[in-house]
């Protein structure tokens, strides 16, 4: 089963399911034994059909780092923090973790798109 670890030490995704806020983005983080990638790539990928089926799924993408790198970043968009509350919260997506291989580490995290005149657009940050 797959250990969930904050990505940041201050916020957890269960602090940040008890926000309101839309669109917003999910970042996970995976650190996975080097014998194990297959089995995570496995995992995430019935994770990830089973997502793609729940009310306010937008899109989803999994990288992997280079060069030997046993990291991986999902990037996962989703419509509000209360439709990806729903669909991480519901038992048989929580059931579908123990299919992780244990040395599988996952740090989720919410995040929203952040506007910087010129470049990018989102909300402004006071």
């Amino acid at each position: 089963m797959v250990e969930i670890k904050p990505l940041d030490k201050n916020v957890s995704i269960m602090n940040q399911l008890a926000t309101d806020q839309s669109p917003v983005v999910l970042i996970n983080l995976f650190d996975v034994a080097e014998e194990d990638v297959h089995a995570l790539i496995k995992a995430w990928e019935n994770d990830a059909n089973w997502m793609k089926k729940q009310p306010g799924y937008i899109s989803t993408q999994l990288h992997k780092g280079i060069s030997g790198s046993t990291v991986f970043l999902n990037y996962a968009v989703w419509e509000s923090v209360e439709h990806f509350k729903k669909a991480f919260t519901h038992p048989e997506f929580q059931n579908t973790l123990k299919a992780y291989p244990s040395s599988a580490v996952a740090s989720p995290h919410l995040f929203e798109t952040v506007a910087v005149t010129n470049l990018c657009t989102g909300t402004l940050v006071p």
